[in-house]
């Protein structure tokens, strides 16, 4: 049945925008017959239930055997025929799109890594055997026999599967994450495709809501989301299943949208009801309301319902692999070898493993890959610059354009000053959700721009998981061979130093240097200067997970002629501050903070131990820190010596928890004799004074460790 709502009518805004995506539709349909994409949809309901359970018969060219058939079937089923029945549905517009234009599918649900891969076969960009076309007998028989392709593909949503944007597996952020990919890119449509569980997250609940932030925010592409309203979870039925027709019209167009509800049984008003969805959706960023393709199909679709009185369709069996044991089990062998055959698959694949005519008619036409080429590096990163500061780096890289700025509502409190005036550009968007801003970002690097994400210190790790699944994605897009991404570039601001108790967290940072991932970095300059230069080679990089923390409140300026060996080498020697020769003793800092209250040591602690030879040493980068091979970015073992010694007792003070640093060189070896200082949770709200004392990070007390240090070596 299908319910579709007239987003023409009077009380409806007209529609803006995509025009020729409607007719892109229109020609669609008026070229590839009903047949054709429902062909598509068998082919890839086949293949995917063919991943899960055949060793061998790959078209169903003969009766199946028991022999055919895996002896532990693995993988997920039951979100693949909705999926499928998408793909086959938007398959011809990618031939039909209008000129210069992108259509692209954001994959929200990880299980689909079946469907993914069958989608990959048939649109021939998919190669198992060689460097073919990708369609040959050898190749399908290695898609269906090889699943789930554990060290090349994985079984799930992956980008090591040609045309997969986003890694599956982290719930919620694809709706916000097709919104940052279509941001200052009016040519490019995003379909998101959104199961009903991850209507459940926070991070989809407040994606519906969050395109209000991008209002008036420039010209961008549109977003046409599509909820898998399959009625199921993993483990029983979703939230939105419990919901009448009515009930989820009124919730869908009371944040802003108006819902197209379909359960796909009519193929030809399915089709009816997604050109009306092209016609009438916005560029994001416009006001009015947005269509929402809801489709009902019940998850598992056109797979097993019963086998020997046990009920499949409709119960959590359908999650993964609805038959257990085929193999050796004589109702699930029956009822799989009539659930395959319902797809006809010889009319399907032809003897050489191609797909037929009738399915190639719906064929999608050779997708076009983002532009991820890097914009020309900004003039901030190129020439000297007389104390800038992190606000006029932002100002001048925006002003080069494909740039965003993405902040919780945290722009003005973090001190950061857009435009002269104080207003709020275009190119930076607040929303009081630390997800949203991470999925905007990630959406908007993916496509091949460059972002930032400025936040307060505590709030940030917020995001930890979808940092990690993030790199996670990262690794693999670059397995694949798809480097040159743009890097993730977080401004971690407002510290805990200054802030108050509940404001005081720097975990973010030990949960990504723990992950020991070598696109991590984190940079702690020393002063504002430092800080303004690294954000501007932050944002000239590429391949890399960026994080500087710098304070948003005026401190001391340091001498900078040390300052291109911290940039280059991660770390360097303060001469200004620093002995020749063989030291009594090193003093390192990390950070801002850090760096104002070790160096302020320097003084009382020379008058206190004259004949005491000091070196201080700050580190821009705690990545150096850690060992080759984990970071191929580290110090080199010689480099290391050279900064701090050999058996020389190390002072470090850093604006982490301390645990963190010492994790780093404890696999050099080098634990022993550092003696790192950093934040320790206090149990009770204190004054940035006292919570530097509690923690050992005064000059003080600083000044007293170090005093000890050289007593117990010379003793």
């Amino acid at each position: 049945m299908t319910v579709t709502t007239d987003l023409a009518s009077p009380s409806a805004s007209p529609p803006l925008g995509f025009p020729g995506w409607s007719l892109a539709a229109r020609q669609a349909a008026d070229a590839v017959p009903d047949q054709a994409i429902d062909a598509f949809w068998r082919a890839l309901n086949y293949l995917s239930a063919a991943q899960l359970y055949l060793l061998d018969n790959p078209r169903l060219a003969r009766p199946l055997r028991q022999a055919d058939i895996k002896e532990n079937p693995s993988g997920h089923w039951g979100v693949c025929p909705p999926v499928n029945y998408l793909l086959a549905h938007l398959g011809p517009l990618t031939t039909w799109r209008p000129a210069e234009s992108e259509l692209l599918v954001l994959h929200g649900a990880g299980h689909a890594g079946p469907s993914a891969l069958a989608h990959a076969y048939l649109n021939g960009a998919l190669h198992l055997t060689g460097k073919g076309p990708g369609w040959s007998m050898p190749d399908l028989r290695a898609l269906i026999t090889g699943f789930p392709h554990t060290e090349r593909f994985g079984g799930e949503i992956t980008p090591l599967i040609p045309g997969v944007r986003h890694t599956g597996g982290q719930l919620g952020p694809a709706l916000a994450i097709a919104q940052g990919m279509v941001l200052d890119a009016p040519h490019r449509l995003v379909v998101p495709l959104i199961g009903d569980g991850e209507l459940e997250t926070g991070a989809t609940a407040a994606a519906w809501l969050a395109r209000r932030a991008l209002v008036g925010t420039g010209h961008h592409g549109a977003v046409l989301p599509v909820v898998l309203a399959n009625g199921l979870k993993m483990g029983g039925p979703s939230l939105l299943s419990g919901m009448s027709q009515d009930e989820i019209h009124t919730y869908f167009t009371g944040l802003g949208y108006v819902p197209l509800i379909d359960d796909g049984t009519d193929l030809r008003a399915f089709r009816r009801l997604l050109a009306h969805a092209f016609a009438q959706v916005r560029p994001l960023g416009e006001a009015g309301p947005q269509p929402v393709i809801v489709l009902t199909m019940p998850k598992g679709h056109t797979g097993p319902v019963q086998v020997a009185g046990r009920q499949i369709a409709g119960t959590p069996a359908v999650h993964k692999t609805p038959l257990k044991s085929p193999a050796h089990n004589d109702s699930e062998f029956a009822t799989l070898a009539a659930w395959l055959a319902s797809y006809r698959p010889t009319e399907l694949f032809t003897t050489q493993g191609r797909p037929t005519d009738l399915v190639r008619q719906a064929l999608p036409g050779t997708p076009t890959e983002p532009d991820t080429a890097p914009p020309p590096a900004s003039p901030a990163a190129r020439k000297d610059r007389s104390r800038p500061d992190v606000s006029a780096v932002i100002r001048e890289r925006a002003g080069h354009g494909a740039f965003r700025l993405f902040s919780p509502d945290e722009i003005a409190s973090n001190r950061l000053r857009l435009a002269e005036d104080g207003s709020l550009p275009d190119w930076a968007a607040e929303i009081l959700n630390e997800e949203i801003c991470h999925s905007w970002l990630q959406g908007y690097t993916e496509t091949g721009r460059d972002a930032l994400l400025a936040t307060y210190e505590a709030f940030a790790p917020v995001n930890t998981s979808l940092l990690v699944q993030h790199l996670k994605h990262r690794r693999l897009r670059y397995r694949a061979g798809h480097g040159g991404l743009s890097s993730v570039n977080y401004l971690i601001t407002s510290l805990g130093w200054r802030n108050t108790y509940t404001h005081q967290n720097p975990g973010l940072i030990s949960s990504l240097l723990d992950t020991e991932d070598s696109f991590v970095h984190v940079y702690t300059p020393a002063d504002a200067t430092r800080a303004a230069a690294v954000l501007s080679v932050m944002l000239a990089g590429r391949d890399r997970v960026n994080f500087l923390i710098t304070d948003k409140h005026p401190g001391p300026a340091f001498p900078p002629d040390p300052f291109r060996e911290e940039l280059t080498d991660g770390a360097a020697v303060w001469p200004q501050l620093s002995h020749r020769g063989i030291p009594d003793i090193v003093l390192a800092s990390a950070g801002d903070i850090p760096a104002r209250e070790l160096t302020a040591s320097v003084a009382p602690l020379r008058r206190s131990h004259p004949e005491a030879k000091i070196r201080y040493v700050h580190i821009n980068d705690l990545a150096v820190l850690g060992p080759a091979p984990h970071w191929p970015y580290a110090l080199s073992e010689r480099a290391f010596t050279r900064l701090f010694g050999n058996d020389t007792p190390v002072l470090m003070a850093v604006p982490t928890y301390a645990s963190t640093v010492r994790a780093l060189l404890a696999a050099r070896g080098e634990a022993h004799r550092f003696h790192i200082v950093g934040y320790q949770d206090p149990g009770h709200p204190l004054t940035p004074e006292g919570l530097l004392e509690q923690c050992g990070l005064s000059a003080t007390t600083l000044c007293a460790q170090a005093a000890y240090l050289l007593k117990e070596s010379s003793s």
